[in-house]
């Protein structure tokens, strides 16, 4: 049984052509076996409160209104992957204290622990969602070496267009995880990354992580709207946010 896993990970954002801008921040991400019924420390809920928790319905489907793994398996599905023999595995920020927001959150889905797919499920301030069905060509285990490209379908920055490609790749080792995220639109673009090693998820664990970052999702929401207001201040052109693209799913 796959016990909940912690990432005190480093997310870094640094963007591309005439206005440059990066940063970088600490973030708490869990790796959870979603459909697992073992219960985790005690100050970790599941689909209920508590001090950190995660719960389905934040995950898999519309904002607020998902169905946790029961819409990833779905999507796997649609898609050619069958469920026999596909392990699930959830990689989040959780929510503190029933407050939650995730800019990106991934399902893993491993064969005989090989990486085959990763749904990178995109949220956004504005209350829109999108999730990117990332895979080699007949469900290859997807390694360190592999790129995955495919267009971009969301409005997640108003100061960037809908429009270039995105670039996944995904390192995902027993004792490390390291994504990056690769944003190309001609000279414009960003490139993200979140990247941290993977330690047992404990009671002292989630107490020094509110410690270290309180209120968790709060302060992801406010570090949000503080890099726009900074990029705004640089000159970046604000974009209003047009009709979301129909499909759930790229």
């Amino acid at each position: 049984m796959h016990r909940p896993e912690h990432i005190a990970g480093t997310t870094t954002h640094r963007r591309k052509g005439a206005i440059k801008h990066h940063f970088s921040y600490g973030v708490d991400f869990v790796l959870i076996d979603p459909e697992a019924s073992a219960p985790g420390p005690a100050l970790f809920g599941r689909n209920r409160f508590n001090l950190m928790a995660v719960r389905d319905r934040d995950h898999g489907g519309p904002m607020s209104q998902g169905r946790g793994p029961v819409w990833a398996r779905k999507v796997l599905e649609r898609h050619g992957l069958p469920g026999d023999g596909i392990d699930l595995r959830l990689l989040t920020q959780p929510s503190y204290l029933g407050y939650g927001f995730n800019p990106v959150s991934f399902w893993l889905a491993q064969r005989d622990e090989a990486l085959v797919a990763v749904i990178a499920e995109v949220s956004t301030p504005f209350g829109d969602r999108h999730s990117y069905l990332c895979h080699s060509p007949e469900f290859a285990p997807i390694t360190a070496q592999t790129r995955i490209t495919t267009q971009k379908s969301l409005h997640v920055s108003p100061f960037q267009e809908v429009a270039g490609d995105y670039t996944f790749h995904f390192d995902i080792q027993p004792d490390r995880i390291a994504i990056n995220i690769l944003h190309r639109n001609g000279d414009q673009g960003i490139s993200a990354s979140l990247y941290g090693p993977r330690a047992p998820l404990t009671n002292r664990v989630i107490l020094g992580a509110s410690l270290r970052r309180p209120l968790g999702a709060m302060r992801t929401m406010a570090l949000i709207y503080w890099q726009a207001l900074r990029l705004k201040l640089k000159g970046a052109v604000y974009r209003p946010r047009p009709t979301p693209p129909k499909s759930e799913v790229t």
